[in-house]
């Protein structure tokens, strides 16, 4: 049986509509189903704790944005008793970007309801103030946080995904915060205890797959099934560069030049000498000056096309 965790509220109160096709259609093919709908943030790890709490395997299809299938994932009480099916509905939607997977929702219906492929994924654990939060697309703390931070109250991505265009929304607000979030020192530490400190750090990313933000294709390198994970820091750079680094991001062409630092690691700390914005998966978590990031030793395995 397939339980759907499905957002009503994404793309802009669409989700409700777009579940309605989709019952259609599980109701003609006589699949056997539930839904189960969120109704406030974090909604979804709740039910899915719930859900998956009695260690049977489950089949979960989550219908919303990374948002909620972040909170899916956090909510997971045994990872290797899922299996994750995902229909993308948010205007990021670098999960999807970063697997494959197909963004149409009847493409995405169809390929989950007659799987020819599971990919067995990494799964990030940020850990923070004794708290710990999953993530499966990155987590960060600084410049890309404060921008995911922007974009979950601006206006401003209601009204470009009703036009469809709703990647933008994170280019516009990341050139707001590139000239008003202040650059800090930062070091990165990681399992072998090699320590580096930059200077003048706009962020540090921790990713798992390749893009976040919308597409910026920050860490062309990640995989999510290699047992690493990727950092980028980006340092020592004016404010001019870095604006005009960021378009290059979309293709991956930034690692070119001066002050972008790559690394990988299985864990990783990361401090700043002033309290930051930190996200995973684009959901906001307090200001953090030290953040711990480090992988699950079980993987989920995600219905993909190859």
């Amino acid at each position: 049986m397939y339980t759907f965790i499905a957002n009503p509220n994404a793309r802009s109160g669409r989700g409700i509509l777009l579940w309605k096709q989709i019952e259609k259609i599980l109701q003609e093919k006589e699949i056997e189903y539930k839904v189960l709908f969120t109704k406030y943030q974090h909604h979804a790890t709740r039910l899915v704790h719930d859900l998956t709490s009695d260690s049977a395997s489950h089949t979960i299809v989550v219908l919303g944005g990374d948002g909620t299938l972040n909170e899916v994932i956090d909510g997971i009480v045994y990872l290797d008793k899922v299996t994750l099916g995902y229909i993308p509905l948010g205007s990021g939607n670098d999960f999807a970007r970063g697997l494959g997977l197909p963004t149409d929702i009847h493409g995405a219906l169809e390929q989950i309801l007659a799987p020819t492929h599971y990919t067995a994924m990494n799964v990030g654990v940020l850990d923070y103030e004794n708290k710990h939060r999953r993530f499966a697309v990155s987590t960060g703390i600084g410049f890309d946080a404060a921008v995911c931070h922007q974009v979950m109250v601006t206006p401003l991505k209601a009204f470009l995904n009703r036009l469809k265009l709703g990647k933008l929304t994170y280019l516009g607000v990341a050139l707001h915060k590139l000239f008003t979030l202040k650059p800090v020192t930062m070091t990165v530490t990681t399992e072998n205890g090699e320590t580096k400190t930059y200077e003048k750090v706009y962020f540090t990313a921790v990713m798992n797959l390749k893009y976040e933000g919308g597409g910026f294709n920050f860490c062309p390198a990640a995989s999510g099934t290699d047992d690493r994970l990727d950092i980028i820091t980006v340092a020592e750079l004016p404010r001019l560069k870095v604006l005009c680094l960021l378009p290059t991001a979309f293709k991956g062409w930034h690692t070119r030049f001066h002050g972008i630092h790559l690394d990988t690691c299985t864990e990783v700390t990361v401090i700043s000498d002033y309290p930051l914005p930190v996200h995973t998966d684009g959901e906001p978590v307090f200001l953090q000056s030290e953040i711990h990031v480090h992988l699950e030793k079980e993987k989920l395995r995600i219905i993909t096309p190859c």
